[in-house]
């Protein structure tokens, strides 16, 4: 029987699931998976979830003490919430699961290293290996140096928000674990700056990761990249080969209805002998290019800002949960209206990829009719457990 393109993508890379839903995670048995703000909100106020939600809100109450107010309590019980959802992951998986560091503190290096230190913690204290574990953290060159330390005390880490060859070569040099280069929002930024449409072959997102990849390989650096926020199944096609991709349920479940025959399009082999020039990236190098290269630099800090907003709105959908866990689905109803406010910027009822900015996987499953807009109907139904993030 031949085999369907997700099995022979399976054949030529890992193929990681990009997404919260532990249910979805076990329709698809990827190898590893990624969680970050967005994907946790999404998945807890589907109501199977609700009781990982409220015992970890309880959880947070008691170790905070009497003194913490609800938003003290909120912070801490994601914390302890993005734990609890990766255990609960890494039960289905055979991998690793990335777990972020909080992306209000990209620029900070001490406190990134201190958040990372205190998530291996709560996995170890749960009995999980660091080894199964990536931290996931901003590619700012704050970042860079904090995984950079980690790394040295064995905690692996996934450096997100990648747009750039320079944030790449920075990310191989201080010898991370993983990297993950975004290729999705790549082409968004391309597609609104040309007004073009571009094939898989033309991707500059595709484009972009191909460079990475074929430099790592000819120069011998074991940072893997993973290649992340896809927006077709013709960009995988065309990355088939990467180290990881890191795939939405959606998509996951287009390439498993596809037949045909995928070709390897990234090779190491060949990648060996290419004629490519190597780059020596410091703090002042990595500067320059980051300000030379616009997309990247826009990106990168809509990306955090994008994540750090994910989080507010967390913390204060599990706020309001906290004081109010005996409500049921009215919770539920609030929660959805507070979360469609926090991301209709313009208040005309529609929310847009760019006004979303959080993860693309989770947009892509909320936008039911896929025209590029989320309506508090589909929230609704996305959140509410009518649907599944896996639609």
């Amino acid at each position: 029987m031949a085999k369907n393109l997700l099995e022979q993508l399976r054949d030529l890379t890992v193929v990681v699931a990009d997404t919260g839903d532990i249910q979805a995670i076990e329709q698809f048995t990827p190898q590893d998976a990624t969680t970050n703000p967005s994907l946790i909100t999404a998945a807890a106020q589907m109501p199977q979830y609700h009781s990982i939600v409220d015992e970890t809100l309880l959880q947070a109450k008691q170790e905070a003490g009497e003194a913490a107010s609800e938003q003290e309590i909120a912070n801490l019980a994601f914390k302890r919430l993005a734990v609890a959802f990766g255990l609960k992951i890494l039960a289905i998986i055979p991998g690793r699961v990335s777990t972020e560091v909080d992306a209000r503190l990209s620029y900070d290096t001490d406190a990134t290293i201190a958040t990372a230190r205190d998530l291996i913690a709560q996995y170890e204290a749960a009995g999980m290996s660091r080894d199964r574990i990536l931290i996931k953290i901003a590619s700012t060159w704050e970042g860079i140096k904090a995984a950079e330390t980690l790394e040295k005390e064995g905690i692996h880490c996934n450096l997100t928000l990648l747009f750039g060859l320079h944030q790449a070569i920075a990310c191989a040099e201080a010898g991370i674990t993983l990297i993950s280069p975004f290729v999705g929002r790549i082409l968004d930024w391309h597609k609104k700056e040309t007004g073009k449409d571009y094939t898989p072959t033309e991707d500059p997102g595709v484009q972009s990761v191909t460079e990475i990849y074929n430099y790592y390989k000819k120069f011998g650096y074991k940072t893997e990249v993973m290649g992340a926020s896809f927006r077709n199944t013709g960009e995988l096609e065309e990355l088939a080969g990467c180290d990881l991709l890191t795939i939405s349920p959606k998509l996951l479940a287009q390439l498993k209805e596809q037949e045909g025959t995928l070709e390897r399009k990234l090779d190491p082999a060949k990648a060996e002998s290419m004629t490519i020039e190597k780059i020596t990236v410091d703090k002042a190098t990595f500067d320059k290019m980051h300000a030379a290269d616009r997309m990247a630099s826009e990106k990168l800090d809509e990306g955090i800002k994008g994540f750090s907003k994910a989080l507010e709105t967390l913390e204060n959908l599990l706020a309001d949960r906290l004081s109010s866990l005996s409500k049921g689905e009215e919770v539920a109803n609030h929660a959805t209206q507070d979360l469609f406010s926090a991301y209709d910027l313009d208040g005309d009822g529609l929310i847009t990829r760019e006004e979303w900015m959080g993860t693309d996987a989770v947009f892509d499953a909320l936008d039911l009719d896929h025209d590029g807009k989320v309506t508090m109907e589909e929230l609704s139904c996305g959140l509410g457990g009518a649907c599944q993030l896996a639609v």
